[in-house]
């Protein structure tokens, strides 16, 4: 008969084993977890910045993990409290202020922004604030005006007041207050201006008083000065060949941008959409009503909140893209389930990576369309699709070639893999979007955006500028909207644009006095003699910048312009 070992032993070898069993599981990660850590391999290493973690179901984390380095200097792993510059992620903040202080009575969402920014000029049709919350305003955004008036983003310090001295100069919109929906920084930093008039308190103060403290987050706030020392925050960074160099965002300007948060945080203000301690029901209804444009079309834009549905499921969702920070916060209200990560690797595709995260917790729960077969396409379907696409409009570009048998989009210095739907219709792999390539009398290109609808590229034909005809728009130009003159300099075979401070830019003629900047266009005019009088510059959330031709050897005291 085999011995029994006394109970008080065999107990304890039962509790080792469960403690084994604990660690290991511990060491371990689930089936789950692996595959959200595979997602983030490449930039889990200590070489690497990295990224912030916290999946969210039912109010509480499920998951949450640090990858990568938050300082390379100092050789700092990023945590789930290391805190994170989170970009246009902090405009729902803003919103969120405006909705409040409607509630008490201080504003109005339909009030005219002139009542409370009486710099803003008077473009002669009420600009409302319910137009700078959806995007709607026809406002040029900020950081390109800032540009072309000769402050460098991420080099040279911008305040709040450089962004009003420069809006108040512009004499055009974009287009229309309430036509047509275009993202625009400017917005959110006139609606931080409104809560600071109204509230007799900085963004950061109300923002403290009347959200992160009722909700308990501790390590928020919207940032006042690029100089403060705040603990445990994270380092931006680019690519530099095989490593990686700092990118910082040094802004005295908030509203659009400037909250530093971490994932931990944004989970507390995520909760508050299902239970109110803030602003109560009416506060979460607001917060989610679409926009309307003028003519009475919806839009998706909510209150910093891009409503959408994502494989059969409402979503809400908003990333946040600043030098060499990324963020995203994603919801899906009817399952109580979220997803929040930010990074400071600036080639970081958010809106993919999340996708991709909500794909492995919400598996067997999604209402897809029945599955669509990828059709495969023929060499020459490919290569007839192929060329240079300009959005006349807005003066972006998109380059659709061939690689190897896929096509592929490049436009503003990214790429997107195109797949098949149809033999017109192509779904963009590395982001959400699709891309319809019509053929025909006039080929053109429509990209179908879930946020800003749909932009229309025209087909470039192949055209070339004998070199002796470049110096037709050589010349200094100058606008009344800014004080920086832009030089226009054969070099030579090439046409030049030479600015204060910027890298020379080489300038591509696509057709007669229509250039690209490869951050725009310029679309030159000419007077009845045939001379080169002036250029209008599109660049993207920038239209219709005007820009007139020094006659040579005019006084500068005359300022003499060619009519």
């Amino acid at each position: 008969m085999k011995k029994l070992l006394p109970l008080t032993l065999l107990l304890s070898l039962v509790a080792v084993r469960v403690i084994a069993q604990t660690i290991k599981q511990a060491e371990q990660p689930s089936t789950t977890s692996a595959r959200v850590n595979k997602l983030f391999e490449k930039w889990d290493k200590p070489t690497s910045p990295g990224c912030a973690l916290a999946v969210i179901q039912d109010g509480r984390i499920i998951y949450k993990r640090g990858y990568g380095m938050a300082n390379l200097d100092y050789d700092i792993p990023i945590t789930t409290t290391t805190m994170f510059h989170v970009a246009s992620v902090s405009k729902q903040f803003t919103a969120a202020s405006i909705v409040l202080l409607a509630q008490q009575g201080k504003l109005a969402l339909d009030d005219p922004v002139r009542k409370y920014v009486p710099e803003l000029p008077d473009f002669g049709e009420p600009i409302t604030i319910r137009h700078l919350i959806h995007h709607t305003s026809g406002l040029r955004d900020q950081w390109t005006l800032l540009g072309l008036a000769g402050l460098r983003y991420g080099l040279d310090r911008i305040a709040d007041a450089n962004v009003l001295e420069v809006i108040a100069r512009q004499k055009e919109l974009n287009f229309r207050p309430g036509e047509k929906i275009l993202y625009c920084n400017t917005g959110y930093t006139l609606l931080a201006v409104i809560v600071a008039r109204v509230s007799g308190q900085s963004l950061r103060a109300f923002t403290d008083a009347n959200i992160f403290r009722p909700l308990g987050m501790k390590n928020t706030h919207f940032r006042d000065g690029f100089d403060e020392i705040v603990k445990h925050q994270a380092t931006g960074y680019l690519p530099a060949g095989d490593t990686f160099r700092v990118s910082a965002t040094n802004f005295d300007t908030a509203g659009a941008t400037s909250l530093l948060t971490t994932v931990e945080d944004l989970a507390l203000w995520d909760q508050n959409f299902y239970d109110p301690k803030v602003g109560g029901a009416n506060f979460i209804t607001q917060m989610r009503e679409r926009g309307k444009l003028k003519n009475g079309e919806p839009i998706n834009y909510a209150f910093a909140q891009n409503r959408a549905q994502y494989r059969g499921l409402p979503m809400e969702e908003h990333g946040g893209a600043d030098a060499g920070f990324r963020a995203y916060l994603m919801r899906f209200p009817e399952q109580h389930f979220s997803v929040a990560f930010t990074c400071n690797a600036g080639p970081i595709e958010t809106a993919e990576l999340a996708r991709k995260i909500a794909d492995i917790y919400l598996e067997g729960k999604f209402k897809d369309e029945p599955t669509r077969t990828t059709p495969t396409l023929t060499a020459a379907q490919l290569q007839a699709k192929t060329g240079l696409y300009l959005d006349q409009e807005s003066g972006d570009s998109i380059i659709v070639s061939v690689q190897g048998e896929q096509l592929v989009m490049q436009t503003a210095g990214l790429s997107y893999r195109l797949q098949p739907i149809s033999e017109n219709h192509f779904r963009m792999l590395e982001r959400p979007g699709e891309v319809m390539l019509e053929s025909g009398a006039t080929p053109r290109l429509i990209r179908l955006d879930d946020r800003d609808g749909k932009s229309f590229y025209n087909l470039m034909s192949p055209f070339s500028l004998p070199a002796s005809q470049l110096s037709d728009y050589a010349g200094d130009y100058v606008s009344e909207e800014i004080e920086p003159v832009f030089r226009l300099q054969v070099q030579g075979d090439k046409l030049m644009l030479v600015r204060l401070k910027y890298p020379a830019v080489p300038l591509q003629p696509v057709a007669r006095d229509v250039f690209l900047t490869g951050s725009g266009s310029l679309h030159f005019t000419r007077n009845a003699q045939q001379q080169v009088t002036s250029f209008v510059y599109n660049l993207g959330r920038v239209r219709n910048f005007r820009m007139k031709k020094k006659v040579a050897g005019a006084s500068s005291a005359t300022n003499e312009i060619r009519k």
